[in-house]
Formats: structure tokens, C-alpha cells, sequence
């Protein structure tokens, strides 16, 4: 069992914010041209070496386009050399080729993810906003599943994109992926608050997913949607009551349906901003999540683990007394927590309630809340 207060279970590296999509979603409103500050190769190297010392299960090359910088490729093997088993997340652009894909299996590469946000090119590609997005998203997909790589799709859930989800299922069993990660909105960068959908539309949502995930051989999960852990339990009638605290045992835990060899590792309950979780900017500045913009530091100034151990932005989060309003409350609050992300981006605080949640708690687990101050 890893101790999240000493080491985080996914590191996400934004290697650069250069990309060449326009994406009506993205948290860091990426730009065609790569910033003068990004970290240096020999700075990414360095940051590598920190992130290996930390261990842990899940590391992410990410961007905007990690393709943009052309040093990608020998970040992989570095990381591969130093005992990772790094992920990349291209995007789906006339750089992702058949000869990128084969490039990145001879670098290393344990898994690539990508983004897939509708079953046909024009919705998609209306959602990336640059024609041929889709297409160049299939090529990639059967470029990887020829050379071997396992496979997430990624897809953001918005009021744009959900009618037509249901119909992406079929598409994905075709493809051979091995997950399916739902990303739920955050609405920060160019995410506006009206894609959002309502917490009762969400419970329906999770209840398709849920089903889903009884019948498909590729394992889902969701992203910025922790409360599909409490969802989970609920159907399958799996929590554990502390009856001391009167929380859901953090311990409680079941075989992840749809689960296949290969698959991508997917990480324990309880994982949210901070708590098991880090996110290192392009620039160095490090994060509780990329959909947080809360700075507790950079890599250039301290080591990543000082950050993550130490910063007071981070211990606060990983403090569940600390949450306010149904939150505070809730007796799910160890497994899930709420996005942190959307409750600042939505209130300016960040332990609120997250607003897209529609589970009213049974008043069980109450404790000692924070000052609902802002961080």
C-alpha cells in the first residue's frame, strides 16, 4: 500500500503547452509556438531522475503536444532507462504518424493515451476545431495496437458530447483499447461552465458507465469524477462502514471490471488532487492536477518530493477535515473527495462541495471542517 503522504501514485509531466489543435476544452489553452521557459532537455532529464526516486506506478509525458519538442522520443528512453514505464498523450495531429507510433515502441514507450471525444469525424473534429483530427486519431490507434502499445482513450463528457457517447462503445471494442477514461469538465482555461452537465445528469451518466463496464473487455475509470467510486460501491453494495468514524474504509476495494493482459494500471481509491497525485508544469511549477492552478512550487527552486511532502497547499489536501459543505460531510470522503479542481474553479474555494455532485450524504462521518478560506 503506498503512503500517499510520502509518494504520489501518478506523475504528469506538461513537457510544453506548444499544440496545434484548438480544443473548445483545454485547461491550458495551448498555443501553436513552444514557450522560450519550457524545462530544457537537461533540466527534463534531471526532473526524470527526481520523479524516478519517488517510484511511482503511473508517469505521463503530456502537453499540449509533447510531439512539438523534438527531444520526446529520448525523454521516453531516459525514463524507460531509469526504472519507469512512461506514458505519452500526442495529439492527434499530422505529427502523430504511423512512424511516430513505431518510433515511440522502439523508445520504450508502456502505454499511450489518446483523445477520442465522439463516434464520427464531424463531431469530434467540431470539438478539436482542426479538420482530419478523427481520422488521424483512428490512424494513430491502429498504428498503436500494430506495434504492440497499449491504449486509453480519453474523452471529455460535456454537453456537447454526451448524446453521442453511448454510440462510442461499439468503436472502442473495435479498436482493441484496454481503458476508457471519461474525463468530467473542469471549466478552467478555454472549459466554460455552460459545457457543463448537471450533477443528476451525471448520476445518470455513471449508471451507463457502470453497466458498460459489466460487458466491454477494457477497463473505464473516470477522471475529475471521483464521486464514480462512491457510485461503484453503491451498486455493488462493497462498503466497508468504519464504526468508529462512521467513514467508508479506505480500503475497500474490488476487482476492476473489464480487465484484460496489458492492461494500463489503474490506480487505488482515494486518489485526488495531491493525495496520490502531482503535476508538473512545462515551466517547472508544480500542482495538486492540471486542472488546479494552485502553485505550491517549482522544480528549479526545490525537489519535487520536498514539494509534494512538504508544501502546505499539498498537506492541506491531503487532509480530508479540511473539506467543506456535503464534502466535509460525506462518508465517501477518504475514496472520493470531490474534484477539488472544479470546486475552485466553480467557488474560489477549494474545499468546497463539488458542485457535480448529486449525493446527498447520510450525515455519517462528520468531523472537524476547514476555515473555507480560499487557498
Amino acid at each position: 500500500m503506498i503512503d500517499f503522504n510520502l509518494r504520489p501514485y501518478v506523475i504528469i509531466w506538461e513537457s510544453t503547452r506548444a499544440c496545434d489543435l484548438a480544443c473548445v476544452h483545454c485547461r491550458a489553452a495551448a498555443q501553436p509556438r513552444r514557450s522560450q521557459f519550457e524545462l530544457t532537455t537537461e533540466e527534463g532529464f534531471r526532473l526524470i531522475d527526481e520523479i524516478a526516486q519517488m517510484q511511482p506506478r503511473v508517469f505521463v509525458i503530456t502537453g499540449g503536444d509533447p510531439l512539438k519538442r523534438e527531444d520526446t522520443f529520448d525523454m521516453i528512453s531516459y525514463a524507460r532507462e531509469r526504472g519507469l514505464e512512461p506514458s505519452l498523450t500526442p495529439s492527434a495531429t499530422p505529427l502523430l504518424t504511423e512512424e511516430a507510433v513505431a518510433k515511440m515502441k522502439r523508445h520504450g514507450l508502456a502505454r499511450m493515451a489518446i483523445s477520442l471525444d465522439a463516434s464520427n469525424a464531424t463531431l469530434h473534429d467540431n470539438f478539436r476545431r482542426v479538420p482530419g483530427s478523427f481520422d488521424l486519431t483512428m490512424r494513430a490507434l491502429y498504428a498503436a495496437r500494430r506495434e504492440g502499445i497499449p491504449v486509453q482513450v480519453n474523452t471529455t463528457v460535456t454537453r456537447r458530447t454526451i448524446g453521442d457517447l453511448p454510440r462510442m462503445v461499439p468503436l472502442l471494442e473495435e479498436t482493441g483499447i484496454v481503458m476508457w477514461s471519461v474525463f468530467f469538465l473542469v471549466p478552467t482555461g478555454r472549459a466554460k461552465s455552460s459545457d457543463l452537465i448537471s450533477p443528476e445528469e451525471v448520476e445518470e451518466f455513471f449508471g451507463f458507465l457502470y453497466d458498460t463496464s459489466k460487458r466491454v473487455p477494457f477497463q473505464i475509470r473516470t477522471t475529475e469524477a471521483m464521486h464514480y467510486r462512491r457510485y461503484q460501491l453503491q451498486r455493488m453494495g462493497a462498503a466497508k462502514i468504519d464504526p468508529i468514524t462512521g467513514l467508508i474504509d479506505a480500503s475497500t476495494s474490488f476487482q476492476p471490471l473489464g480487465v484484460m493482459p496489458g492492461s494500463i494500471t489503474r490506480a487505488p481509491r482515494g486518489v485526488n488532487e495531491a493525495k496520490g497525485f502531482v503535476f508538473i508544469s512545462h515551466i517547472g511549477d508544480v500542482y495538486p492536477s492540471g486542472f488546479l492552478p494552485l502553485r505550491a512550487g517549482n522544480v528549479k527552486k526545490h525537489s519535487l518530493a520536498e514539494i509534494y511532502r512538504s508544501s502546505e497547499l499539498f498537506v492541506r489536501l491531503r487532509d480530508s477535515n479540511n473539506l467543506q459543505g456535503k464534502c466535509g460531510r460525506c462518508e465517501y470522503r477518504e475514496l472520493c473527495g470531490g474534484s477539488r479542481a472544479r470546486a475552485w474553479s466553480m467557488t474560489g474555494d477549494v474545499f468546497a462541495e463539488d458542485p457535480l455532485c448529486a449525493y446527498q450524504p447520510r450525515g455519517a462521518g462528520v468531523g472537524p471542517q476547514g476555515s473555507g478560506v480560499g487557498v
